[in-house]
């Protein structure tokens, strides 16, 4: 059995058990179940988990990306791959925040509705586009290690990579270095994964458990709109631009990509999701190491379909409940300010909420409209992480083919970056160099 087979069935199971935990009314907080297993075992155990994918992030990313500029060997190529990565992000933001507002004002989910919430939210002040840009470049880099900043830290990589490509030979010796800590990185990454499925069973056991089902059939207009689109986003747009600009089969894609977008749903974070993000678009998809290392977590940093979905979808609910008319000039700044924010709260804790009380400012909706879909955001944000994760797969597909820099024999094979009951990776290319030494060998012979 695969580990994509295992963890799906750990999701499966774990949907189970806390729906049921949640619906027989075992979860009340004096209880035992909430005090030793919701919120003592599941808990321990998938923050565990999600800590150890966290742990990874910064490491793997920083001699990654530092492997991936020496390994492209070409500055302006470089710059390429990263201007490519940059427009096609922002792109794909402004489209998928432009659908939720047509498809939810279509609908006119909200009209007539009268949700009560006891949640208050209150907007945080996100950083000013001036600050983010000037905090790229760290005073301090170990510090932004520290704290996980990865804007900077990609800054510092690239910077580090491109210095080692102009020392030339004498640095030959620091990029083996580095070459064999990311390996070891990579080592690391396939030791945690062997506990993945037991982990999201405990993070989505946990959630499923907590999650109110009164308050989601009094908010499942909302709630069914934002899932649907969505999924019209990651099945329909994504795979649009997927065809469009590379040419390749967006079946292969999505069948590919089922593993990290579980990690992404049982997580809800895609930094946490870097690890297995970059596995699976350079072992499964075949992007070079090269160009994954950048366009994987640039994107976690800077990509936010799915989070820009829930600010058009809950921006058109919030004023139909509080009969605001918005019209075009409000669409459009929605639309606008989504797209800016994106950038302007990369790294940000909750960010998702932190943009929408930026755009309700801007449209004069009120900022405590947000406490009415708190209560089902948790859900929600495990499903739009999943859609942001595969925005990030298919752009790095897309610059990876423009640029020569994809394995299209990997891409096409179904078997290429799995792994065998012995622990050990199928590699296409790698089976296809051997066979053809052993032709010549034949040959010569």
């Amino acid at each position: 059995m695969s580990l994509t087979i295992k963890v799906l069935i750990g999701m499966l199971l774990g949907i189970v058990v806390g729906l049921s935990i949640n619906l027989l009314g075992l979860n009340a907080p004096d209880g035992w179940i909430y005090g030793y297993l919701t919120n003592g075992l599941f808990h321990v155990v998938g923050t565990m988990f999600v800590n150890a994918l966290k742990m990874l992030v910064v490491p793997l990313v920083f001699f990654s990306l530092i492997c991936g500029v020496c390994g492209i060997g070409d500055i302006k190529l470089l710059g390429r791959i990263g201007s490519k990565s940059f427009v096609l992000y922002l792109i794909t933001t402004a489209v998928a925040i432009a659908s939720a507002l047509i498809i939810a004002a279509g609908l006119g989910i909200g009209q007539g509705m009268d949700a009560v919430s006891e949640a208050v939210f209150t907007g945080k002040d996100a950083p000013p586009l001036s600050h983010v840009l000037i905090n790229i470049v760290p005073t301090n880099p170990i510090n932004a290690m520290a704290k996980g900043d990865m804007l900077p830290v990609i800054f510092f990589a690239i910077l580090f990579g491109t210095s080692i490509l102009l020392v030339g030979r004498k640095a030959s010796s620091v990029a083996d270095f580095i070459e064999v800590l990311n390996e070891v990185m990579m080592k690391m990454v396939t030791i945690v994964m062997s506990v993945a499925p037991y982990a999201v069973f405990c993070l989505i056991a946990k959630a499923m458990a907590n999650l109110g089902l009164d308050l989601l059939g009094q908010l499942l207009g909302y709630v069914l709109v934002l899932i649907g689109v969505l999924l019209f986003h990651l099945f329909v747009t994504l795979q649009v631009v997927l065809k469009l600009f590379s040419g390749l089969s967006p079946f292969v894609f999505l069948k590919k990509i089922r593993n990290a977008q579980v990690f992404a749903f049982s997580t809800s974070s895609s930094n946490a999701t870097i690890p297995v993000t970059l596995r699976t678009v350079t072992e499964r998809m075949g992007v070079k190491n090269s160009v994954a290392s950048f366009t994987v977590p640039f994107g976690a940093t800077i990509n936010m379909d799915g989070t820009a979905i829930m600010q058009g979808v809950a921006t058109v609910f919030i004023a139909n409940i509080y009969n605001v008319e918005l019209g075009m000039s409000g669409y459009l700044t929605v639309i606008m300010m989504s797209v800016l924010a994106s950038i302007g709260t990369a790294g940000v804790p909750g960010v998702g909420l932190i943009m929408l009380s930026m755009v309700f400012a801007q449209v004069g909706l009120p900022i405590e409209g947000i406490g009415l879909i708190l209560g089902v955001d948790r859900l929600l944000d495990m499903i739009r992480t999943a859609v942001n994760i595969s925005g990030d797969a298919v752009v790095s597909v897309v610059v990876a083919k423009s640029e020569n820099q994809l394995d299209t024999t990997i891409y096409d094979d179904p078997l290429a970056g799995t792994v065998d009951d012995a622990g050990v990776h199928f590699d296409p290319a790698a089976e296809r160099d051997l066979a053809a030494g052993i032709e010549q060998t034949h040959n010569r012979s």
